[in-house]
């Protein structure tokens, strides 16, 4: 950047531009989206951006889209597509009469950016732990080297009853699967390298995972769970071997469950046009 230190500042947001990185601060208010103000500030590196984008917002606004990477965040990894636009914390939202200041940054930004191909390991920081969050059947802890599921009596299944409380190594783990409680079947599902045997389809008979209810597992406090799990999972695993102990594919029912799940959603009035299209997909590319 020609300056360090410039600030642009949004709704809910200012972004710090520095030399070899951009610093977002979000702000902490009833009308900052809750995983923002838990996310407090992240410092992005210029090379864990793959591109930038100006666009026109609604009511007045204009929107400065600093793109990641794929395999750049592990809080977007974990996300997999599933925030919504207005908790998306890469997006700007400006009024409309800053889009000369946002496009100069923007243009300042480009030429600085790292390659559109896949980051081979993450570039952004993890949320930082001890992290904990109560989902529908049980408490989730994280200490930074283990996972612990402690079933709550009103809401987990007979299963997870038998099984008992649950604890996993993080080195035992190969993947960590996050579904957003906004959409549907929300849970937080840990992917084993080699489990004794196939995990259960469904994620409320399943003890590596907690399922999500109204009130239980939100956003702001699962998904940055689920990113710092994920990410001491990778740090964990030499990126060579990534590819090699990667998790099975799922079960192509349970993809088909989760479409008609969808469909209903969608004729219920629930999801858009866009949202069914777009999680439709992510759930094709599973198979």
């Amino acid at each position: 950047m020609s300056r360090m230190g410039d600030v642009l500042a949004g709704f809910h947001a200012a972004w710090e531009f520095d030399s070899d990185s951009v610093l977002i601060r979000f702000e902490r208010g009833i009308r900052t989206p809750k995983l923002f103000q838990a996310l407090g500030e992240r410092r992005i590196p210029h090379e864990a951006l793959a591109a930038v984008t100006l666009t026109p917002g609604k009511r007045g606004t204009v929107v400065l889209h600093a793109v990641p990477r794929p395999g750049a965040d592990p809080l977007m990894a974990a996300a997999a597509g599933q925030l919504k636009d207005s908790s998306d914390p890469y997006r700007l939202v400006l009024p409309a009469e800053r889009e000369t200041l946002a496009e100069y940054y923007a243009d300042e930004l480009r030429p600085l950016l790292g390659p559109a191909s896949d980051a081979e390991d993450f570039l952004v920081a993890a949320p930082e732990g001890p992290l904990h969050f109560k989902a529908y059947d049980g408490k989730a802890s994280f200490d930074g080297r283990t996972v612990s599921y402690r079933w709550f009596w009103t809401g987990a299944s007979s299963a997870k009853w038998k099984a008992g409380d649950q604890r996993f190594a993080v080195g035992d783990l190969a993947d960590v699967e996050w579904r957003s409680p906004e959409v549907f079947d929300g849970h937080l599902r840990l992917l084993r390298h080699a489990p004794a045997a196939a995990q259960p389809a469904q994620a409320d008979q399943d003890p590596a995972a907690v399922v999500f209810g109204l009130g239980y597992g939100p956003v702001h406090e699962s998904l940055p769970f689920a990113a710092a799990v994920l990410a001491a999972v990778r740090t964990s695993v030499p990126s060579s071997d990534r590819a090699r102990r990667r998790p099975a594919r799922r079960d192509p029912a349970d993809i088909a469950d989760r479409i008609r799940h969808l469909g209903e959603l969608h004729q219920a009035g629930l999801l858009t046009d866009t949202e069914f299209t777009s999680k439709k997909a992510e759930l094709l590319a599973e198979l």
